[in-house]
C-alpha cells in the first residue's frame, strides 16, 4: 500500500496562468504525482517537491485549524442552486458567477473561491466534469460521478439536485450520530472534571484536617487518600501524558489504515457502539450504493468508488473485497455474504434486487430504513444513557463521600467517649 505523502506543486495551465498548492497523494513515486497533476489540469508541472513526513504531519494540522474548510450544508446549497439554475436555463458560466456574488455577499468565501476557481477553468475551455475533478477536498468523489454522468447524458440539472440531495442525507446522518455522542461526552467530561477537583482539591484539605485531630482513617479513606497525593504531585506529568497519548492515538488514527480497521473492528465487537456503527454504516453505504446504480454506474466501479468513501474501515475493507469478487463474475449479494459483516436483512434485500432488476429500489428501501433505523437508535440511546450515567455519577461521588464521612463520624464518636468520660 502506498504511503500519502504531501505535495507542493506549480502547474503551466494551458492558458498561461501558473497555479500553486498542495496536494495529498498515495503514490510511490514521485513520476506518478506528475503525471496525476498533469492528467488533471492539462497543464505542465514546472515544481514538484515532496514534504518529509514530519513536515507533512505539521503541514496538514495547520491546514486542518487554519484552511477555510467548505462546509457540508453550504455544499449541499452550492450543488442545489446551480441545478436549479441550470433547469431554468442559465448558462453554467452565468450560474456560477451568480454563486460567486452570492457567497461573497453572506461572507462564504471558502465557496466563493471554489466558485471562483471553477468559473476560471470553464472560461479556459475546460469541461464541467474536469471542473469538479479538480476540487476532491470539496467535491465528494459520488458527487463528481454524478456530475460526470450529468454532463454526459445532459441530465446535469437532474444530477446535481440528486447530489444536493444526496449531501443532504449525510448532513443528517452525521448530525444524528454526534447528537447520540455529544449528551454522553459532556457529562463524562464533566464528571471527570469535578473528580478531579474534589481528588486534587477536598480530599488533600480533609486528609490534612484528619491529621492535625489525629483522627484514625478507614483503609478506604487511606486509599482515597494515597491516590489524591499522588495524582497532586504528579498531575502535570499526568496531563502531559493523557495529552500526549490522545495526539498519538489520533495521529496513528488518521495515519495507520491497521490502525483503524483494529479500532473499527473493536467497535464492532462493543454492544452499543455496534449498533451505532451498523445503523450508520448501512445507511451510508446503501444510500450511495442506490444512488451509483441508479444513475448508471456499473456495480464493480460503484462498490470500489463506495469502498474509497467509506470511513469506516471496517466496510470499507469488506467492500473492497467484494467488488473484487463481483469483478470476477459473482452476485452482490453472494459476496457480501461469503465476506460476512453484512446484515441478514440487507443482503437478502439485494439478493432480492438482483434477482429482480429493482437493486436500485431495494438500496433505497434500505436507505431510508437505515436511517429512520439510526433517528430511534439516537433518540433511544439518549434515554438509556441518562440513567446509567445517572448510576456512574452518583457511584462515584458516592464512593468520595463515604470515604471522607468515615473519619468525621470516628471523629464524632471519638468526641462523645471523650465527653462521657467526662462527665462520669
Amino acid at each position: 500500500m502506498a504511503n500519502l505523502n504531501t505535495y507542493y506543486y506549480r502547474v503551466l495551465l494551458p492558458h498561461g496562468a501558473v497555479r500553486s498548492g498542495l496536494l495529498r497523494l498515495a503514490v510511490k513515486r514521485d513520476l506518478s504525482a506528475r503525471m496525476r497533476l498533469e492528467a488533471d489540469t492539462e497543464g505542465t508541472v514546472i515544481g514538484l517537491w515532496r514534504f518529509p513526513p514530519w513536515l507533512a504531519m505539521v503541514t496538514d494540522l495547520l491546514m486542518h485549524l487554519f484552511r477555510n474548510q467548505v462546509r457540508a450544508e453550504d455544499l449541499a446549497g452550492f450543488l442545489r442552486d446551480l441545478g436549479l439554475m441550470m433547469r431554468a436555463g442559465v448558462p453554467a458560466l452565468d450560474a456560477l458567477t451568480t454563486l460567486v456574488e452570492e457567497s461573497n455577499s453572506v461572507g462564504n468565501r471558502a465557496m466563493a473561491a471554489v466558485a471562483r476557481n471553477m468559473l476560471e477553468d470553464l472560461n479556459a475551455g475546460v469541461g464541467m466534469t474536469d471542473a469538479f475533478n479538480r476540487h476532491p477536498n470539496v467535491f465528494p468523489e459520488t458527487v463528481r460521478n454524478l456530475v460526470s454522468i450529468g454532463d454526459q447524458t445532459g441530465t446535469l440539472d437532474r444530477m446535481l439536485a440528486e447530489a444536493a440531495e444526496h449531501v443532504e442525507r449525510m448532513i443528517n446522518i452525521r448530525r444524528d450520530i454526534k447528537t447520540a455522542l455529544i449528551y454522553p461526552s459532556f457529562v463524562f467530561a464533566s464528571i471527570i472534571g469535578v473528580a478531579i477537583f474534589w481528588i486534587y482539591y477536598v480530599v488533600p484539605n480533609m486528609a490534612r484536617l484528619f491529621k492535625q485531630l489525629q483522627a484514625k482513617l478507614p483503609p478506604i479513606t487511606e486509599g482515597l487518600v494515597a491516590f489524591a497525593d499522588l495524582l497532586s504531585a504528579h498531575l502535570p506529568w499526568v496531563l502531559l501524558v493523557t495529552t500526549v497519548v490522545v495526539v498519538v492515538c489520533t495521529v496513528f488514527f488518521k495515519r495507520s489504515e491497521r490502525f483503524q480497521l483494529a479500532t473499527y473492528s473493536l467497535l464492532h465487537r462493543l454492544p452499543i457502539a455496534r449498533t451505532l456503527l451498523v445503523s450508520s454504516g448501512m445507511a451510508h453505504i446503501t444510500e450511495h450504493l442506490s444512488i451509483l446504480v441508479r444513475a448508471g454506474v456499473d456495480l464493480v466501479s460503484s462498490l470500489r468508488i463506495l469502498g474509497r468513501a467509506t470511513k469506516n474501515r471496517y466496510y470499507r475493507s469488506r467492500l473492497i473485497l467484494v467488488a473484487d469478487s463481483v469483478s470476477r463474475g459473482e452476485s452482490v449479494s453472494s459476496s457480501m455474504r461469503r465476506v460476512g459483516g453484512f446484515p441478514a436483512m440487507a443482503v437478502r434485500m439485494i439478493s432480492v434486487g438482483e434477482e429482480s432488476g429493482s437493486l436500485d429500489q431495494q438500496l433505497s428501501h434500505l436507505a431510508a430504513d437505515y436511517r429512520k433505523r439510526l433517528e430511534v437508535l439516537v433518540k433511544s440511546l439518549a434515554e438509556i444513557l441518562k440513567p446509567v450515567i445517572i448510576l456512574i455519577a452518583g457511584g462515584l461521588f458516592l464512593f468520595l463521600i463515604v470515604a471522607l464521612l468515615l473519619p468525621v463520624y470516628d471523629l464524632v464518636r471519638q468526641s462523645v467517649a471523650q465527653s462521657m468520660g467526662a462527665g462520669q
